[in-house]
């Protein structure tokens, strides 16, 4: 089975949307590539990160609910989100982050690798980790962060589990992901080819807390399908193996179809195409609020609804 390539993106709950753009563009210096809505509550923002095009594998995406209650981490959640970032580029990003007051941790070396553990402003856990990469597949143009030590895209994802087995077996047997290392309390499993977002690993916590969605927490991780057909082919398994999933849903720029795992972390299943460009030309990303056809109408009650936002200066 190989219908799936990989990470696409990432999703989690955020605190004030101003403070998550200013976080992500102006500290992490990624590109905002789209600006819009949640499609289920348009009452909220959704906020779209990563290389100049938006390249699945490259991509954060966040729902800001500045009033909700905090995220708890724990089994049934992705618990550690990893950027990949040039070979010498972890002594750069630690001044950084000391300069910028983030709360991180000092780097430390596993497996010849350096990384170096931080956490956005409303608490999410994220790492810089060295990677084989030396740049993102769409490098910005121009921004805040030096081509030679920006972030290149997606390494893994860390989710935590109770119980392995059932997960694993999803992994393996639909999703088509193999075991690549073993400990006795991780799993590291990874899909074919280069590229970025080719990870996911299991961390298991038999005992630890169960995890509470909210701010500063991820919501579902979405994986490449290789197609439509792929995408089709690998619902009809997870509806087999007696899970629910979503009908297909049309997201605009990709298809998706949700469905939770046994562990409890909700995925996504989406494809490549048609993506960003589709509604607006890629000089112009993330610079005007764009909305789905249905909710056109109702754009002026929504713009009203939403926090002004003051975008980057430099987001090409």
């Amino acid at each position: 089975m190989a219908n799936i390539l990989g990470i696409h993106h990432v999703s989690a709950i955020c605190g004030p949307p101003q403070e998550n753009v200013d976080f992500y563009t102006g500290v992490l210096g990624l590109r905002l590539v789209k600006l819009t809505v949640n499609y289920d509550d348009p009452s909220a923002y959704h906020f779209y990160y990563g290389d100049y095009l938006g390249t699945p594998g490259t991509l954060l995406t966040f729902f800001p609910y500045p009033e909700g209650h905090p995220g708890r981490p724990g089994s049934g959640q992705a618990t550690l989100i990893s950027l990949g970032v040039p070979s010498d580029a972890i002594a750069y990003w630690a001044d950084r982050f000391k300069r910028r007051d983030v709360d991180f941790d000092r780097p430390v070396s596993r497996d010849g690798l350096e990384s170096i553990r931080f956490r956005a402003p409303d608490g999410l856990q994220l790492e810089l980790v060295t990677s084989t990469r030396s740049a993102a597949p769409a490098p910005l143009l121009e921004g805040p962060i030096p081509w030679a030590k920006a972030i290149v895209g997606m390494e893994s994802i860390t989710l935590t589990e109770r119980e392995p087995g059932p997960t694993r077996a999803i992994l393996e047997n639909i999703l088509g992901f193999k075991l690549i290392s073993e400990s006795e309390n991780r799993l590291d499993f990874a899909v074919e080819g280069g590229g970025s977002g080719k990870t996911l690993s299991l961390s298991i916590d038999p005992d630890g807390p169960v995890g509470r969605q909210g701010r500063g927490a991820v919501h579902h991780i979405a994986l490449r399908a290789t197609d439509e057909a792929g995408q089709i082919e690998d619902r009809i398994q997870v509806v087999n193996q007696g899970l629910h999933a979503s009908t297909i849903l049309d997201r605009s720029y990709f298809r998706s179809v949700y469905f939770r795992e046994p562990g409890g972390v909700l995925l996504e299943l989406a494809t490549d195409t048609p993506g960003f460009t589709v509604d607006e030309p890629v000089e112009r990303l993330g610079m005007s609020l764009m909305l789905p056809e249905r909710l056109e109408e109702y754009r002026v009650q929504i713009q009203r609804a939403l926090e002004p936002l003051r975008l980057p200066k430099v987001n090409r």
